[in-house]
C-alpha cells in the first residue's frame, strides 16, 4: 500500500473545493456589482419628458388659422397636395 496517496488525494480534494468555492462566490460578487451599477447608471439617467397633449383646436378663428398655415405649408412646398387636403379634412370634421 501506498501510505502517501490519500494524504495527497485529501489535499488535492480539498484544495480543488476552496478553489471551486473561492470561483463562485467571486462570480456571484461581481454579478452583484454589475446589477447594482447598472441600477445606479439607470437611476442617474434623466427621465424623458412626458408628451404634452395637443391643445383642443378652439372653434372659428383658431380653425382659420390652422387652415392659413397648412395653406402656408403647402405653398412653401413643404406639404403636398394629398397632404394638404388631408389635414384641411381632419380639421374640418374636427
Amino acid at each position: 500500500m501506498n501510505r502517501r496517496g490519500p494524504g495527497l488525494i485529501g489535499a488535492a480534494a480539498r484544495t480543488a473545493v476552496i478553489a471551486g468555492t473561492a470561483s463562485a462566490v467571486t462570480g456571484r460578487v461581481q454579478q452583484h456589482q454589475q446589477t447594482r451599477f447598472a441600477e445606479q447608471e439607470a437611476a442617474q439617467q434623466p427621465m424623458p419628458p412626458a408628451p404634452q397633449p395637443a391643445p383642443a383646436a378652439a372653434p372659428g378663428g383658431d380653425m382659420i388659422g390652422q387652415l392659413e398655415r397648412l395653406a402656408a405649408l403647402k405653398q412653401q412646398g413643404v406639404l403636398t397636395e394629398a397632404e394638404f387636403e388631408a389635414q384641411k379634412a381632419r380639421l374640418l370634421a374636427g
